[in-house]
């Protein structure tokens, strides 16, 4: 989990969505425009930067993995992108096999902590909550429905992260959409937040950002114009600040610098 992450009103939303999907044992819906941060929530919440790559390796068992084993009994929260065009049954096996990792390292920490004892259980998916899927749009009919009858057979919780739209699309699928509990739109930075995060920014690059001055408000009315509060695009461009700063030895971030910077990405409609 980068120690960078930045929690803004939209992932306190986006946790709170994801948290009563879980409670209801439902499925949910996120949607909103590329890059506005919906896989970065996603992955947060599910504690998946750490957790993912953990799981992945799946090597020799250490003293230092229980800080793991407790990480993944506070999420119990699967993070999945499926490929372009998945086949069915790699899909399922896929997600069953990282379900079935997590709940090994949950059911290791209920061990330690001796809440478990006796004999391990034979389905350790059963510690698994939540299902979150991104990229959504990629799912098939077919695909939908082995994830519904996964939903129906163990209440599991699941979450279809994808782009605006993809919550009329799931109204052809009637069995899936009569399930549905709970639809979220991840929206693009606010004015406010825009600022907060902004500051965030300037503080990492070691100068300190005052709205009220007159040089600081062209920079962050440049930003606004550039990015319209698009996460990713923010991302994406403060790296490039850095670059226009140092190779030109300047020590304010202008609306010039911000251009500059902003000339090197590649930044669509």
């Amino acid at each position: 989990m980068t120690k960078d992450f930045i929690v803004t009103k939209e992932h306190r939303r986006f946790a709170e969505f994801a948290t009563a999907v879980r409670k209801e044992q439902t499925i949910g819906i996120c949607h909103g425009d590329a890059g506005v941060g919906k896989t970065q929530s996603a992955r947060r919440y599910a504690h998946w930067d750490t957790l993912g790559p953990f799981i992945a390796e799946w090597g020799p068992r250490t003293e230092d993995d229980a800080t793991h084993y407790a990480a993944a009994n506070r999420s119990r929260t699967v993070f999945y992108t499926p490929e372009v065009l998945p086949r069915h049954k790699d899909l399922m096996r896929e997600i069953e096999h990282l379900r079935m990792r997590l709940g090994i390292c949950v059911d290791e920490h209920q061990r330690n902590i001796g809440k478990v004892t006796g004999s391990r259980a034979v389905d350790m998916t059963r510690w698994i909550e939540l299902l979150i899927i991104d990229e959504a749009e990629r799912l098939t009919p077919t695909a939908l429905e082995l994830l519904r009858d996964q939903h129906d057979r163990h209440q599991l919780a699941i979450i279809l992260i994808g782009m605006p739209g993809i919550d009329q699309r799931f109204r052809h699928y009637p069995q899936l959409y009569s399930r549905l509990g709970f639809s979220h739109r991840y929206r693009a930075l606010g004015r406010e937040e825009l600022l907060f995060v902004l500051d965030r920014h300037w503080k990492r690059l070691g100068r300190i950002l005052d709205p009220d001055d007159f040089t600081d408000a062209q920079a962050i009315a440049a930003i606004e114009r550039i990015t319209r509060g698009n996460f990713r695009l923010l991302e994406r461009l403060f790296p490039q600040i850095a670059r226009v700063l140092r190779i030109n030895q300047l020590e304010t971030i202008t609306d010039d610098v911000i251009e500059a910077a902003a000339s090197i990405l590649v930044i669509g409609d």
